[in-house]
């Protein structure tokens, strides 16, 4: 199977109150700058109940070995609470799918071990990174959070992503 996505060791988070169109990433990794300096990523982006979630893929060749089906991409999500109340992201889902459409779905309690509290005007922002047996795949999924003093739960939609590589030549996205 699939190592759970979030419990990498390529774990990287920063708290922080952005501009309101300021998506761009905040500070770098060196992970996040290795996966940068040598393929071009794409940003998506999904709204739900005034979270913003950004997503943002890149293969990272220097942890990939295609000669023995190994394919590394490490990615970056920012979470920013567009809101006008205090939230907590409690729980993550994922459904992740290879180029053969075999699918692995993970689950568990917050994000790289933390359940950020995420007050309005700011953002949680953190990488994390998923080998496939194939050169290319998708993941989408869903963070549960709660908000408000009646504990009122919520899912926000996690921006369907393509995980591409230079050793496959379509996009699945």
């Amino acid at each position: 199977g699939i190592p759970c996505p979030g419990n990498s060791v390529f774990r990287f988070a920063t708290r922080g109150r952005r501009a309101k169109d300021d998506c761009g990433p905040e500070p770098k990794s060196a992970l996040y700058r290795l996966g940068q300096s040598r393929h071009k990523a794409n940003m998506y982006e999904a709204t739900t109940r005034n979270i913003r979630v950004l997503a943002e893929p890149f293969f990272v060749d220097s942890e990939s070995r295609p000669e023995e089906h190994h394919f590394f991409w490490a990615y970056r999500i920012v979470v920013e609470n567009q809101g006008e109340e205090t939230v907590q992201l409690i729980s993550r889902y994922w459904h992740i799918t290879d180029a053969r459409g075999n699918v692995e779905e993970v689950r568990g309690p917050g994000v790289v071990g933390d359940q950020p509290t995420i007050s309005p005007g700011e953002s949680f922002s953190y990488e994390s990174g998923c080998p496939l047996s194939t050169p290319s795949g998708i993941m989408r999924g869903h963070y549960n959070f709660r908000q408000g003093a009646e504990d009122d739960k919520f899912m926000v939609a996690i921006p369907a992503f393509s995980l591409d590589s230079e050793y496959e030549h379509s996009s699945v996205n």
